[in-house]
């Protein structure tokens, strides 16, 4: 009677779920974190930037800190927050993307984009990336009622952001000229893991899972085919044109006297 009067009884492999997604959450801010702030700490970066910098920060790390708070929350079986909160995002990813516009294309111009990248590729597959984040996010919002998918799309739409605090932990410079490649596909690595602990607890993998990471790697090749193809190189040449950003070698390249 206990049971028919309160609210219903979660499964053991839901609670664990809930629980592992939160934890994967935790992990995936944690590298963004430890990425900038390693950054920062090394003088890599610095707070003398134009305001677009600070604005896009603060949306991003806004993002990072929803997501694993959405996560926290259903962890703890408070749906009814998680459901008011979730509303938030729904103006919060097409931010994103704006702001994601935004600081790329004022890199680019102004310092041509951080040198271990070819422009045309940071350009294509940077953008391409932002609108493949979008869908991905938007989709699990409209399927918020199915959770399976809610839940994995949503995850899949957040690996791809840890694209940027990855790259700033990793020796970029010496993945020349694979290094924009490494921060699209080690991202995978966290819906990867998931997916296998999910075939150990469950015996079997969400499609969902397959869309996400399939997206991501189908958006890369494509990117590529455009990005290296006259139209790419053109696009390119035409958003760095008169800036200082196009006195650079549009490959990546080592600048003269760099030592790591």
């Amino acid at each position: 009677m206990a049971t028919l009067a309160g609210a219903p009884t979660r499964p053991a492999h839901d609670i664990a779920e809930r629980r592992f997604f939160f934890i994967m959450a935790l992990v995936m801010a944690t590298v963004i974190v430890a990425g900038f702030s390693l950054n920062l700490a090394m003088g890599r970066s610095t707070f003398d930037v134009p305001i677009i910098y600070h604005v896009h920060a603060g949306v991003f790390f806004s993002w990072v800190a929803i997501y694993v708070a959405q996560n926290g929350l259903i962890a703890s079986n408070n749906v009814a927050l998680h459901r008011r909160l979730g509303i938030i995002a729904f103006l919060w990813v097409p931010l994103m993307v704006v702001l994601g516009f935004a600081i790329m294309i004022t890199s680019l111009r102004r310092t041509g984009g951080p040198f271990f990248f070819d422009q045309n590729e940071f350009l294509i597959s940077n953008s391409l990336q932002l609108v493949l984040f979008a869908t991905l996010a938007f989709s699990a919002l409209r399927a918020r009622r199915y959770t399976g998918w809610h839940r994995r799309l949503m995850f899949c739409a957040m690996a791809i952001l840890t694209g940027p605090g990855i790259g700033r932990l990793l020796p970029m410079p010496l993945l020349i000229p694979n290094a924009w490649r490494a921060v699209i596909f080690i991202p995978l690595i966290f819906p990867i893991i998931t997916m296998v602990v999910e075939k150990r607890r469950t015996g079997s993998i969400h499609r969902a899972w397959y869309w996400g990471v399939g997206s991501v790697i189908v958006v890369q090749i494509v990117s590529d085919i455009i990005a290296y193809s006259t139209l790419g190189v053109s696009l390119t040449e035409q958003v760095l044109a008169g800036s200082p950003g196009a006195e650079r070698p549009m490959e990546a390249f080592l600048p003269p006297g760099f030592t790591m």
